[in-house]
């Protein structure tokens, strides 16, 4: 096949992946901005290379016309999530879609892999807008947490290293290391109440401090500036002290200062 061939017959599959990367990341984003706590922690994607094609090609005796229904992998988005349970939830998120439609599923997380590997698959369909018009192409979602995500990198590593031979104590010490990340994310659950609180303090903290500092930057623009500096030491004080309750009265009153002279620019 031409390269020019395959550049055509891979644009839509490239299209797709960025389409989905950045609708994955604003469900992240608006479940933030909405003080919510978002399944998904972060999302990546890939188009699988001419070289891995044609080795699938090859390996499954796939003959090149029937490539694009056949090789269900050719855009493949990966999300990570920090907890097990936040894969099912994902999952049930991406069955309401309207975008997408799933062909089908395999649960690596009920049906271990011999190797140990675990992880939640979904096949979809997903359809981009072309200079040529709508083009439905096949996309694979892999959603695991991020321990899972680690041994999954190492054991793909591996087995490109030994091409699918992978020697067997070098398999036995994969396999145990798949049963301590099993036993990290069934230990990360639970405490994953406390983890999410101290999450949601942090990303909330974060945020008064943002706006606490651009209304500071504001005021020195329509203020005398000695005030301002008093403001500010006063900002870097209850700071210091790591005590939310004084910074969110302290940023309520910034509000209200701020409010003030707001009021009096309209004069």
């Amino acid at each position: 096949m031409e390269i020019q061939l395959w550049r055509k017959i891979l644009c839509p599959y490239e299209l797709a992946v960025r389409e989905l990367i950045l609708k994955f990341e604003h469900i992240i984003e608006e479940h933030r901005k909405n003080n919510l706590y978002s399944p998904i922690e972060q999302v990546s994607g890939r188009v699988k290379s001419v070289a891995s094609i044609l080795e699938k090609l090859q390996r499954k005796n796939i003959p090149m016309e029937r490539m694009e229904e056949e090789i269900e992998d050719i855009a493949g988005i990966r999300i990570i999530c920090q907890f097990e349970e936040d894969i099912e939830t994902v999952a049930k998120m991406l069955q309401h879609r309207s975008d997408m439609v799933i062909k089908s599923e395999k649960n690596y997380l009920k049906n271990i892999k011999e190797s140990g590997y675990r992880s939640y698959h979904l096949i979809i369909y997903y359809t981009v807008e072309t200079i040529e018009g709508p083009k439905k192409i096949q996309a694979e979602l892999q959603i695991r947490t991020m321990a899972m995500d680690f041994w999954a990198t190492i054991e793909h590593s591996l087995q490109y290293k030994y091409k699918g031979e992978i020697p067997p104590h070098v398999t036995e010490r994969l396999t145990k290391a798949a049963e301590a990340i099993h036993a990290l994310d069934h230990e990360m659950s639970s405490v994953r109440e406390e983890i999410m609180d101290a999450q949601n303090s942090s990303r909330l903290q974060s945020d008064i401090v943002q706006d606490i500092l651009l209304c500071i930057e504001n005021l020195y623009k329509v203020s005398n500036q000695r005030e301002v500096r008093k403001i500010q030491d006063e900002f870097l004080r209850i700071y210091s002290t790591k005590d939310m309750q004084q910074l969110e009265r302290f940023h309520r009153q910034l509000d209200i200062i701020a409010e003030g002279y707001r009021a009096q620019a309209l004069k």
